[in-house]
């Protein structure tokens, strides 16, 4: 037999079960990912997914998070998917372990990395990428003292760190490797660290199910850090753990649509993530984590998940997606029909409201931003008033949709939330600020790194500051439908150039937020001509019912 002979070619089997459809959307990333990645063996940046440095060379340091993708490469190899044509390729296994040794390389003295700026020091990318690592260490049965060593200081440095910010994720991160580390060197050295970030986890448990993301709960990455604590779970079983994982699985069935797809724009982070490999873990203990799987896999039969092909997140869902085909439980839950009535969970400030074959998804905290379903399909997708006001030469973007504590009434068969519409965080990049920002870091900032990232956490995600303009926004149950009626006030009409309602407008910095998901094909409600017709005191008025 040839050589070339021997090299299968790419295409893919068709999905000839829900199983597999898992397998084939993760390995058709397999090509990008490798395309990420310097695969010359003389490069001085072998094995580094970071096409923007090695390739492009429009950045200066190369990020830590993109050594992620050594984790696809391994399960990619190890997928006994028939018709998957990377098993067994040893090329892979080489390219996975150049990978691991550009992560040691290109790492900090103390073995930390950075993501998006110079000595950033990011507890995510380090988490990440240490996981992707010692998992594809294992998987593919490497033997490489560099890599081990690195382990070892990486997982000495995470012990340490505590960033700011509450992301659940991240400490869940933590746990898993801690645990994976410690497995691979036959080392308790981490345990006391591993049980205090455990404990920090469980703490941040809001008593409605979900963990703290930032503001507030985020369905999306809830998946994520419900897919940590199910492996958390397999190695060291609690009755503590589990009641944890029941109330996030229970939490989470509310939020897979009709439709099948998940979250998004009412979400405090903004995403459509779903993380399915914890599902199925957990699922063997309890079928009703399964049944929130087998709703999500009919929504991504029908193509209802969103792209996550971004060349820094990519990796993310690949290999999740790739270790649930792995765990897959064979025997499923019988589908139940979808439940009704009213779910209110204030301190996620998140209102569900089923109502035979409507449902409607609403954050009464980001100001009314909602979605609607009616038989099985998606009606509305609505992320409140969004105004483009003139101040001199500068244009600034009034919303609705920022997080805060809106005054609301909650009502039979009516819901009202007011509010101010608050300044969209619109900052760009310029060459002056990306100057600044690197003499920040050469100087100040490689001492002081989570005071940078503390402070840039204000400036793009956290904190509103309110515009001149009040909005009430009201739905009502009737006869005809859901009827949603908003009203603006405001004295600077004459100042406003456009106004309108989109379907997915987000003002935050999230990694994974702004992703493509077909909902967002819904057309732009442009309120731009009522407005023209305003006079000074008048009221911006605007209804319709679904």
């Amino acid at each position: 037999m040839s050589l070339q002979s021997s090299i299968p070619p790419l295409a893919l089997p068709p999905a000839s079960s829900p199983r597999d459809l898992l397998a084939i959307e993760a390995l058709r990333l397999i090509p990008k990912i490798l395309t990420l990645q310097d695969r010359n063996r003389h490069s001085p940046t072998y094995g580094c997914f970071d096409r923007n440095f090695w390739q492009y060379k429009i950045i200066d340091f190369p990020s830590g998070m993109s050594q992620e993708f050594v984790y696809p490469l391994a399960l990619a190899g190890a997928c006994d998917l028939e018709g998957n044509p990377y098993r067994g390729q040893e090329a892979l296994r080489e390219w996975a372990e150049a990978g691991m040794v550009f992560a040691a390389r290109s790492a900090h003295a103390d073995a930390s990395c950075d993501d998006y700026f110079p000595f950033e020091k990011a507890g995510g990318a380090a988490a990440f990428s240490l996981l992707a690592c010692a998992e594809a260490y294992k998987i593919l049965g490497i033997q490489n003292y560099e890599v081990l060593r690195f382990f070892e200081r990486r997982a000495d440095w995470l012990a340490h760190h505590n960033e700011s910010g509450q992301l659940t994720n991240h400490q869940a991160l933590i746990v898993v490797c801690l645990d994976r580390v410690g497995e691979l060197l036959g080392s308790s050295k981490w345990e006391s660290a591993r049980a205090e970030r455990l404990e920090r986890v469980l703490s941040w448990q809001n008593e409605e199910g979900w963990f703290q993301e930032y503001q507030g709960c985020d369905p999306g990455y809830h998946t994520l850090t419900v897919s940590l604590l199910a492996q958390v779970y397999e190695k060291t079983p609690s009755p503590q753990l589990r009641d944890a994982l029941s109330r996030a699985v229970a939490l989470a069935a509310e939020f897979v649509h009709p439709d099948g797809s998940y979250g998004g724009e009412y979400a405090s982070r903004n995403t459509y993530n779903f993380f399915p490999h914890g599902f199925e873990v957990f699922g063997r203990h309890e079928p009703s984590a399964l049944a929130v799987n087998d709703r999500f896999l009919a929504g991504l039969a029908a193509g209802r998940n969103a792209c996550h092909a971004d060349d820094h997140i990519v990796g993310h869902h690949t290999w999740n997606y790739l270790l649930a085909w792995r765990d897959y439980a064979p025997a499923r839950p019988e589908p139940a029909p979808r439940p009704q009535g009213r779910v209110h969970l204030p301190n996620a400030g998140l209102l569900v409201e089923r109502r035979g074959d409507s449902e409607l998804y609403v954050a009464l905290n980001k100001g009314g931003v909602f979605k609607f379903f009616r038989n099985g399909a998606l009606v509305a997708s609505d992320t409140q008033v969004s105004l483009v006001v003139e101040e001199g030469r500068r244009r600034r973007n009034a919303v609705g949709h920022l997080i805060g504590d809106y005054p609301h009434e909650i009502e039979a068969d009516r819901i009202v939330i007011r509010g101010d519409l608050c300044w969209a965080k619109q900052k760009e990049m310029t060459p002056l600020r990306l100057i600044a920002l690197r003499l920040i870091m050469l100087c100040g900032g490689r001492l002081f790194p989570d005071l940078i990232r503390k402070l840039l956490q204000k400036a793009l995600i956290t904190g509103r500051k309110a515009a001149p303009f009040r909005f009430e926004r009201e739905f009502a149950w009737t006869d005809a439908g859901l009827t949603i009626r908003d009203r603006v006030e405001g004295e600077g009409w004459k100042n406003v150039r456009q106004a309108g309602i989109g379907c997915d407008q987000t003002s935050i910095y999230v990694v994974m937020s702004r992703t493509f998901q077909s909902g967002q094909l819904m057309p732009w409600i442009d309120l731009g001509p009522a407005v023209s017709r305003l006079q000074h005191g008048e009221a911006l008025e605007h209804s319709r019912t679904l």
